[in-house]
């Protein structure tokens, strides 16, 4: 494993032991040049997930999209990157235990709107609101209105007629 901080490719394993997720090891590694230490992560090669997107392309799943994804919904919030990794771990799992080779990007975007729901209110918005391509600020309201509890809206917003979501 070559040394992130000399480039050195002679280094040595100090510690192994299981990682956050299920088929992961975490190994603490030091460099025998500069005795630097650093951490890496190994993964089971699994078979790639297919994206098939809205317009019928197929792209493979990629981790890193999701994660930059869901960081930036949750930039300047209380979430911290524990949080977040734990988020696009559980889907990965929930789209890799569906035994499906090829997964609808629209399902990709469903299970990340259900985790920041459940996350964090201001998130979740942030991230609907680009993966829903809202349009206006009546999208946002509507948005809103779904999760705020009926005492806490403003009488303006409730008086505000629902259009009809054909995104439910």
């Amino acid at each position: 494993m070559k040394c992130p901080f000399c480039g050195n490719l002679n280094t040595r394993v100090v510690d192994s032991r299981p990682g956050k997720i299920e088929f992961e090891v975490r190994r603490r590694r030091e460099c025998q040049d500069c005795a630097q230490r650093f951490t890496t992560y190994e993964r089971v090669e699994q078979v790639p997930i297919m994206i098939v997107k809205k317009d019928n392309r197929r792209e493979e799943f990629n981790r890193e999209k999701v994660l930059t994804g869901i960081k930036k919904a949750c930039e300047k919030r209380a979430i911290s990157i524990d949080q977040i990794e734990a988020v696009v771990d559980a889907i990965e799992r929930d789209l890799r235990e569906t035994n499906d080779r090829e997964i609808s990007s629209t399902i990709v975007g469903e299970k990340i709107i259900q985790a920041l729901k459940q996350l964090d209110d201001v998130a979740y918005v942030r991230f609907a609101s680009v993966y829903r391509e809202f349009k206006d600020v009546a999208d946002f309201i509507q948005e809103l209105k779904k999760i705020m509890p009926k005492d806490c809206l403003p009488l303006e917003f409730d008086k505000m007629s629902d259009p009809v979501d054909d995104r439910s």
